[in-house]
């Protein structure tokens, strides 16, 4: 798979340290109050797990499956719930993981729907990367682990038609992919 990666962007020890960082800064952020996670799936699974394990705090983890990509390397415009149902987060603080905030087209449907449909007291959402670039929406990521140019990255959850994801950093994919 090391041959369709044009160049590694964050290797796995820096990844883990900014991991250590934020983890200390959710905890400080929401001490003493009760946290929902919800996880975007499939390509937050990395970043969720890793992050949550650092975390020190009693919370309660959701997931919930959503595409805006649909197999492409840009969003399609349509953000598909391939869930008719929303966790319960009634009256509850919501933080959602995301592994990038591209578009912003998924994270602002999903936290509206967390906020209003699902009537969660708060809804915050935190990304393990950023891409600059000036979004479809006015979204923007309360936590971020990392800023990147806009390119096409995989590794660490992020994929492309369902590959790299289990590679255990972040780099570019080729301009060929396979």
């Amino acid at each position: 798979m090391r041959e369709k990666i044009e160049r590694i962007l964050l290797e796995e020890r820096v990844i883990h340290a900014r991991l250590d960082e934020l983890a200390r800064e959710l905890e400080l952020v929401y001490a003493g109050r009760a946290l929902t996670v919800v996880a975007l799936m499939n390509g937050s699974l990395w970043f969720a797990a890793d992050l949550l394990r650092r975390i020190d705090l009693p919370l309660r983890l959701e997931t919930l499956r959503v595409s805006s990509y649909h197999g492409g390397r840009e969003s399609s415009g349509v953000v598909q719930f391939e869930e008719s149902w929303l966790p319960e987060v009634k009256g509850r603080e919501v933080l959602v993981l995301d592994d990038i905030l591209d578009s912003g087209r998924t994270l602002d449907a999903v936290c509206r729907r967390l906020l209003h449909a699902g009537q969660a007291s708060s809804v915050r959402s935190c990304v393990l990367l950023r891409k600059n670039k000036e979004r479809a929406v006015p979204f923007e990521a309360d936590y971020v682990g990392f800023d990147l140019e806009d390119e096409f990255v995989v590794g660490f959850g992020l994929d492309y038609q369902g590959r790299y994801r289990n590679l255990r950093w972040v780099g570019v994919l080729s301009v060929s992919p396979p």
